[in-house]
């Protein structure tokens, strides 16, 4: 028997109620309007805390400086401008005063600054800036013992061994290790990133929801402490790296886990990301969600995800209309409404509009 009109119509309806969910979600998400100019006031508004004497931003820490600085090299390079090469030069001769060689009592301080001038090297080519990277690196390493069973310790009083400076020297050893001119440096760079990420792994502070922990207790066990959002992010660029190493490209199958637990699990249920502290968090807290959306971006290229391109540009969405104040400052709360801004608030929003960039960027090139 011939099929009735109304008998197409019927099943026609029928997969579109089937299909239609799928199909929206994997559609591509809408372009955020004009967000190369918009980051480009947003940069302005952090430059007019940077203080060419010291080489650093005022009213923010050392390591944030380091984040600063890195979202600025960042800019420039999806930019393609080379105008804030001479703030990079000033920021590695000012601030080189302040701490030699940039080495201070904390790991994790020092990886911050190993990978803004790993970043620097990128874009202007300049080797003394790696060489400087280099050299935090061989600081750090001497921050290893078999405490815990191996692992780096947070500080040089060696009181506490955490996520964030592991995460860190791993991601460190993974980026020098791919811009090494000899077999001999390369090999001894990725023995570390190796020998880093088994020790992680094994270290309980990747948690059965695929979220790291803050660190371990004296007793060497996961202490459940909060699950920052750049706990989740650092160790997506060092798996990132690492995975472009020989042998290591099933380390990506990892970082896409934590990636997508730290989006589901950290965000409002309108997908934008918070960290348990706000509005209140102090001079650090304030930076970490824009390290994660950075992280996030440089796994994207390798492993891409619709899911992750539309947090992304969902967040600087968000930060752009939410959480903006007049002057084309940030506060710390990117749903909004708009906050007090400070450098450190300024560099996290500043990393998801960069991440944002990149991501148009990426689906405009052929």
């Amino acid at each position: 028997m011939k099929p009735s009109l109304g008998n197409y119509l019927a099943i026609s309806a029928l997969l579109l109620f089937l299909f239609a969910p799928s199909l929206r979600a994997t559609a591509a998400p809408p372009s955020v309007n004009n967000l190369d100019a918009k980051t480009q006031l947003a940069v302005d508004r952090l430059q007019q805390w940077y203080n060419p004497q010291t080489g650093l931003w005022n009213h923010t820490g050392w390591w944030n400086s380091a984040n600063a600085l890195t979202a600025l090299v960042d800019f420039a390079r999806v930019s393609g401008t080379t105008q804030y090469n001479g703030v990079i030069a000033q920021t590695y001769s000012r601030a080189n005063h302040a701490k030699p060689d940039f080495l201070n009592q904390y790991y994790d301080d020092e990886g911050w600054w190993a990978l803004a001038w790993i970043d620097a090297y990128d874009l202007t080519g300049n080797k003394q800036y790696l060489g400087a990277a280099a050299t935090i690196f061989q600081n750090m390493s001497g921050g290893w013992d078999q405490t815990c069973g191996g692992g780096l310790w947070w500080s040089k009083k060696r009181k506490y061994k955490n996520a964030i400076a592991n995460e860190l020297f791993l991601s460190v050893a993974a980026h020098l290790a791919n811009r090494s001119d000899s077999a001999s440096q390369r090999s001894y760079y990725l023995n570390w990133a190796i020998r880093e990420w088994t020790w992680f792994r094994r270290s309980g502070m990747i948690e059965r929801d695929h979220l790291i922990s803050d660190g371990l207790t004296p007793q060497c066990t996961d202490n459940h402490r909060r699950k920052w959002s750049y706990n989740q992010g650092v160790i997506l660029g060092g798996l990132s790296q690492l995975s472009q190493l020989p042998g290591q490209h099933r380390d990506l199958h990892d970082a896409q886990k934590i990636a997508n637990a730290a989006t589901r699990r950290l965000t409002d249920r309108n997908g934008i990301l918070h960290d348990a502290c706000e509005p209140h968090c102090g001079g650090d807290g304030t930076q970490f969600k824009g390290i994660f959306v950075r992280n996030l971006a440089d796994l994207y290229p390798l492993a891409p995800h619709a899911r992750w391109q539309r947090f992304i540009l969902r967040n600087a969405n968000s930060i752009l209309t939410n959480d903006q104040n007049p002057d084309h400052s940030f506060g710390v709360v990117w749903s909004g409404p708009p906050g007090p801004a400070n450098p450190s608030t300024q560099t996290s929003a500043l990393d998801a509009l960069i991440a944002a960039i990149q991501l148009q960027h990426h689906r405009s090139s052929p």
